[in-house]
C-alpha cells in the first residue's frame, strides 16, 4: 500500500468515526430532550387535573355559602390556594424547563470542548 492510500483510509476512517461520534451526540441530546419534555407534559396534566378539582370543589362550597361574608371566604381561600399552587408549580416547570437545557447541552460539551482545543 502506498502513503496516499494509507492517508485516505485513515481519513476515511476518521470521518467515520466523527460521524458515528456526531450521531450518537445528537440522538444523546435528543433522549434527553424527549425525556424532560415528557416530563413537563405530564407535571402540566397532573396540575391542571388538580387545579380543575380544586375549582370545581370551591364551587361547590360557593354555592353552598348561606351568607355573602361566607361566599368571601371561600373565594379568598379558594384564591389562595390556587396561588400557591400556581406559584409552586411555576417553580417545578422551571426546574424542569433548566433540566431540560442541561441535560440536551451536556453531550454537546465534550465536542465543543474538543473543537476549541484543536485551534
Amino acid at each position: 500500500m502506498s502513503t496516499d492510500q494509507i492517508q485516505k483510509m485513515m481519513n476515511t476512517d476518521q470521518m467515520q468515526k466523527m460521524s458515528k461520534d456526531s450521531m450518537d451526540m445528537a440522538m444523546a441530546s435528543f433522549g434527553a430532550w424527549t425525556k424532560n419534555a415528557q416530563a413537563i407534559a405530564t407535571e402540566m396534566a397532573d396540575f391542571s387535573k388538580k387545579s380543575f378539582e380544586n375549582s370545581t370543589a370551591a364551587l361547590e362550597k360557593l354555592m353552598a355559602a348561606k351568607s355573602p361574608e361566607k361566599a368571601m371566604e371561600v373565594q379568598s381561600e379558594y384564591l389562595k390556594s390556587f396561588y400557591a399552587d400556581f406559584v409552586a408549580q411555576s417553580t417545578k416547570i422551571s426546574e424542569l424547563y433548566a433540566d431540560l437545557a442541561k441535560q440536551a447541552y451536556k453531550p454537546l460539551e465534550g465536542a465543543i470542548a474538543k473543537a476549541t482545543s484543536m485551534k
